[in-house]
Order: structure tokens, then C-alpha cells, then sequence
């Protein structure tokens, strides 16, 4: 399913949670990555949990999906954008360029790395990269500030090799 037909299906309900991880910084620079890959306008009229939505994994969904696979290129893209808007977030709280650094295999297994200067600020293995997601935006939001606050400390705590390059 591409990105565009996800959008035709029925709105998200989002939590009062939901709606307050949209509004983190995290949160407001995955969707402002995400919106920027919508080179014809599409989402415009859509809200940004909708725009977010297929980073939602809900239980049943996870349960569809078998338990080894292949990653679709749609998942393998939410994954670059997710990893860059962690990246986009660090950037603004620490004013250091932070880059995203992902090898993964056709079969779901890498690494991803986020590098600023000769630091590497944040380091995680993936595995069952074709079950990428989220229980819930809440979920996604605090994954993702998680990292970022791993970053932001390494970038603070090592400022002579972030700005190093």
C-alpha cells in the first residue's frame, strides 16, 4: 500500500496523548518532513496525524504481518524520515548538523547512526525492520524524543567533536 492510499482510509482517533506528541519537537519535525516529501499537495487538507498515521502499528496490525519478512520500500522511507526528523530535532535544540547513517539489509536487519562531526550522537540496531512502528503517535513521539534527549546529551557533553568535521 503506498502512502498516498493510506491516506483514503478513515481517519485516526487520536488520545489527548496523541494530540500533545504531535506538538513536540520531535513530533513537529517528523510532520514537517513528512509534508515535505508531498511534492503535489496531497496532504495538504489532511491534519498531521493523519499525515503521521503509518507510523501507527496497532497490535492487530503487528499481528497480520508475519514474523520474518521483507521491509516494503514504503517502510524502509517512514524509517529514513523517522531517523532524519530525530536528526531535524537534535539540529534545533543543540544548533549542531546531525546526520542519519542507516545500512539496512533487504532482509530487515542494520544499523542506524546518527552523526554529528566525528561524534556518533545516537547508535541502535534494527531488527524486524519490516514491523516499523508504533503502538499509538503517543508511542512514536516519546521513541523519538527518547532519542533525541540521547542526542542532544551526547552533542552537549562532546561539543569539540560535534563540531569537528
Amino acid at each position: 500500500m503506498s502512502a498516498v492510499e493510506s491516506l483514503d482510509m478513515p481517519a485516526p482517533s487520536t488520545t489527548p496523548a496523541d494530540a500533545a506528541a504531535l506538538e513536540t519537537p520531535f513530533g513537529r519535525a517528523l510532520a514537517k518532513l513528512m509534508r515535505a516529501h508531498d511534492q503535489f499537495g496531497v496532504w495538504d487538507k489532511y491534519d498531521d496525524a493523519k499525515v503521521l498515521d503509518g507510523f501507527v502499528l496497532t497490535k492487530e496490525k503487528r499481528k497480520q504481518l508475519p514474523v520474518d519478512g521483507i521491509p516494503t520500500p514504503e517502510t524502509r522511507w517512514r524509517m529514513e524520515v523517522y531517523y532524519a526528523a530525530i536528526c531535524m530535532a537534535i539540529e534545533g535544540r543543540t544548533g549542531t548538523q546531525v546526520a542519519p547513517v542507516m545500512q539496512l539489509h533487504r532482509e530487515g536487519f542494520g544499523r542506524v547512526v546518527l552523526v554529528a562531526g566525528r561524534l556518533v550522537a545516537v547508535s541502535r540496531t534494527i531488527r524486524d525492520a519490516h514491523r516499523f512502528g508504533f503502538p499509538s503517535l503517543a508511542g512514536l513521539a516519546e521513541a523519538g524524543e527518547a532519542l533525541v534527549a540521547e542526542g542532544v546529551d551526547m552533542v552537549t557533553r562532546y561539543p569539540e567533536l560535534a563540531a569537528s568535521g
